[in-house]
């Protein structure tokens, strides 16, 4: 209950840093409060429920706009949302020096994608972090969606390597534990998106298969190509198990989201050992500015 009501707190705290900043970004090039689409906001989390985020925060610029002017941006976005584990895709070592600096209420675990070395000297990495008051680590490891996963290498036909960051949780409180695995699915190559899939839930199934999963992805295409479904095979795409369920397109681009509200490219799954009960693409930029090229979506979900 303490760490909820911090969580509240915070939340309120940074929704109110947000409004205040407004006011200086009307002009900004990676400006959303010109666009005419729907307006998503996070909700309040509910006591006893777990809330985890998939968010891309894009390794580049956003219409002209470099990281350094969007990490204020994006860390007020998941400070707003407040997951209690997420995962992030594209982080730079610039993203992963300012993340862990900033955030410090979090632990994160996450290698190099092509080197397998520290991201937080080179390279791009797809960690995941979690609330350290809330959770202790037990495990923890990365794999390559590639033909040798266990060394950095990528799938022939990928455009790059692709690696796949694992963390075993477990509640200080209750004593549960989950597995949270956190991956970005090549943008290039169908056959590497597929073989992807079929990796990582190879992966679950031999490590996992009693454990509670979840796994967020930025799969790089919809649930139309046989990559979602070679992902999503014994997991539930959380978006669809809600009890309530809010989302939009994942992907904008920095253009009009409005011209890609079916472009759904990011992704939670979750093991039937979860039940879930809200879902919400979050699309309320921060002080009227984009946060990145993507939007954070998160489930809350219960143990059982």
């Amino acid at each position: 209950m303490y760490i909820l009501l911090m969580k509240r707190a915070v939340v309120i705290f940074t929704a109110l840093l947000s409004l205040l900043s407004s006011f200086g970004y009307s002009g900004a090039a990676d400006s959303c409060s010109d666009y005419d689409f729907p307006s998503i906001s996070a909700t309040f989390q509910k006591p006893g429920t777990l809330r985890v985020m998939s968010f891309n925060i894009r390794n580049a610029d956003v219409n002209g706009v470099p990281v350094s002017d969007r990490i204020d941006v994006v860390e007020r976005q998941i400070l707003e949302i407040m997951p209690d584990s997420f995962g992030v895709q594209e982080a730079t070592a610039e993203w992963m020096a300012a993340l862990d600096a900033d955030l410090e209420m979090y632990d994160w675990v996450g290698a190099d994608m092509d080197s397998g070395g520290n991201p937080l000297d080179s390279g791009v990495a797809s960690p995941v972090f979690y609330l350290r008051d809330r959770f202790g680590l037990v495990d923890s490891g990365n794999f390559w969606l590639s033909d040798t996963p266990d060394v950095p290498s990528k799938y022939p036909g990928a455009s790059r390597k692709r690696i796949c960051t694992w963390a075993l949780l477990k509640d200080k409180s209750t004593g549960e534990t989950f597995v949270h695995i956190n991956s970005h699915f090549d943008h290039v190559s169908e056959e590497a998106r597929l073989q992807g899939g079929i990796i990582v839930n190879s992966f679950i199934e031999e490590r996992f298969a009693d454990t509670p999963v979840v796994f967020t992805v930025d799969l790089n295409t919809t649930e139309k190509e046989e990559a979602y479904a070679a992902a999503s095979r014994n997991l539930t795409d959380t978006r669809n198990a809600a009890a309530d369920s809010v989302f939009y397109g994942t992907y904008h681009a920095g253009e009009n989201p409005a011209k890609r509200k079916d472009r759904i490219i990011d992704f939670i799954f979750c093991s039937e050992r979860f039940s879930v009960s809200v879902y919400r693409t979050v699309t309320k930029g921060v002080g009227g500015r984009f946060s990145s090229d993507h939007f954070p979506v998160y489930a809350d979900l219960k143990f059982i």
